[in-house]
């Protein structure tokens, strides 16, 4: 699969409306008139919302008046349009977002300590080429640093998991 710069403009439409409604949304609710001291709290959020709206429509149309005039180009010089993100770029990407989903699964499943270690640890063992019991090695100590960082010098408790009874501290 290839994303073409059509494709990718599209998505970035719709994502940047979709924010613009979000917030038009979230400002109706709070209120985004003016009252005799001044604006509503959902004054500025509202009228930043509609104009995000109105920018992604127009982004939206220039996509499928750019998109329509490059078909035209191909059928008439039969240069392809190239790509905007190409196969394997597009499965960089996507393992890098499969990661992070992860991460943040094991984060809220097993706690930060332990996702973090498998994390640190794949990343560096898929992606960063490091041997298996390197890239652990920088899984371990990334997270000791972590815990003295957090749980020792600043006393921020992190959310653990089920390791917490085993470590003993609450």
């Amino acid at each position: 699969m290839t994303v073409r710069r059509f494709h990718a403009e599209v998505g970035t439409a719709f994502a940047t409306a979709g924010l613009g409604i979000a917030a038009v949304t979230g400002a109706a609710g709070l209120g985004f008139g003016w009252e005799e001291s001044g604006p509503q709290p959902g004054y500025f959020p509202f009228y930043v919302g509609l104009i995000l709206i109105g920018a992604s429509l127009w982004n939206l149309m220039r996509a499928f008046m750019k998109h329509r005039a490059a078909v035209l180009h191909e059928r008439n010089s039969g240069e392809i349009e190239e790509p905007f993100l190409g196969r394997e770029n597009l499965g960089r990407i996507g393992m890098f977002l499969a990661a992070m989903a992860g991460f943040v699964i094991g984060t809220l499943t097993l706690g930060v300590y332990v996702a973090s270690t498998v994390y640190i640890a794949w990343s560096a063992w898929r992606q960063g080429g490091y041997r298996l019991w390197v890239a652990l090695a920088i899984g371990a100590g990334f997270t000791i640093v972590q815990y003295v960082i957090f749980e020792v010098i600043f006393k921020i408790p992190l959310l653990k998991g089920p390791i917490e009874p085993l470590l003993g501290i609450y």
